[in-house]
């Protein structure tokens, strides 16, 4: 079909290609790292404690000493779930698993046979001259360097990371890195120590071989210290228990959100305006940041996903290497990205 009659799908999907496993928490000591299989898991546990009134108050109640002394004499009483090492543990361990997929070219649904002609022709030419060498060695980056830890990972005297490439049921490889040596604002293409790990992943985009990884991250808190397993949104008035704050648990064990691992691996995006001042984002079809509260990939810039997508599959239209780079990743992170009716 020639390029001036093609029209984004009306239906076109694409499966995540990192498929991580929810993260399990343990607790053990730094020194037998090598012996965590025996390590505890940690236990959510529940604790009501009064609280202060601390938030902004009424002009009428701040102006007044007598009402603001009344305010406050109110309790904020909360119950809330907590999360810690024990107090023989200085060492948080977070396990989980990762399958990288190939076969991008083939979206789970698409109802456009052009369309996706067009598209899987991009795809393929994308893979013959970058090889995902790129998206898979800032992948490779956000393993090496403990991101998924998230606020885990803040202040610890120590965090290591160790990596099994498992392939027909033996190891094949397996990889130890010290965090520490790895920028999380930078992604550095010429640490060898990153490059086969880079190839293992970079082989399971492009369909090469399969993929699967066995990552374990271990934090050095400090005994007794608390640990931050992902919390849980309650919807449609759910709360039983009158919790302020519940945490999330598998089968006792306190755990992190597959979302929210996901998320830290895929924090790649360099290739937005305000990188250089604000470093990498997650890969987001809007360049989408909640907690800021904004989008950096503005369709009014013609650099979110969707309009480097359309011009380049419709309009011929090829962007510059690293916007490549970009909706490839978008592509890998998977999503819906059908044209919406008028």
């Amino acid at each position: 079909m020639a390029k001036s009659t093609l029209k984004t799908a009306s239906v076109l999907a694409f499966e995540r290609k990192l498929a991580n496993s929810d993260a399990l928490m343990y607790a053990g000591n730094w020194g037998h790292r090598e012996k965590s299989a025996q390590w505890p898991a940690i236990t959510i546990q529940s604790k009501d404690v009064r609280g202060t009134i601390s938030n902004r108050q009424k002009n009428t109640i701040q102006s007044d000493p007598a009402k603001l002394d009344a305010e406050i004499q109110k309790p904020n009483l909360q119950r809330v779930d907590v999360a810690a090492l024990p107090f023989n543990a200085d060492t948080l361990k977070l396990s989980f698993t990762l399958r990288v997929l190939g076969h991008l070219d083939q979206p789970s649904a698409c109802n456009d046979p052009d369309y996706q002609e067009a598209l899987a022709a991009i795809i393929q030419g994308y893979a013959n001259e970058h090889a995902f060498r790129e998206p898979a060695i800032r992948y490779a980056t956000n393993l090496a360097n403990g991101r998924f830890l998230w606020r885990n990972r803040v202040g610890a005297e120590a965090v290591e990371v160790h990596i099994k490439h498992i392939k027909n049921q033996a190891t094949a490889q397996q990889w130890v890195f010290n965090s520490e040596d790895f920028d999380l604002r930078r992604f550095d293409n010429s640490k060898n120590e990153l490059q086969p790990l880079a190839a293992v992943i970079q082989q399971g985009l492009t369909g090469e071989a399969f993929a699967f990884l066995q990552v374990e991250a271990f934090a050095r808190l400090g005994i007794g210290q608390e640990v931050f397993p992902s919390q849980e949104l309650i919807l449609d008035g759910g709360r039983d228990n009158k919790k302020s704050k519940t945490l999330y648990q598998i089968d006792g064990v306190a755990a992190m959100h597959s979302q929210k691992i996901g998320n830290a691996l895929r924090t790649i995006d360099t290739w937005y305006p305000d990188a250089a001042e604000l470093g990498p984002i997650s890969v987001e079809p809007f360049g989408s940041v909640t907690n800021r509260g904004k989008a950096y990939r503005q369709p009014k810039d013609k650099l979110d996903f969707y309009t480097l997508l359309d011009g380049w599959v419709i309009k011929d239209k090829i962007p510059p290497a690293e916007q490549q780079h970009y909706v490839m990743a978008t592509l890998i992170r998977g999503g819906v990205f059908g044209e919406k009716a008028e």
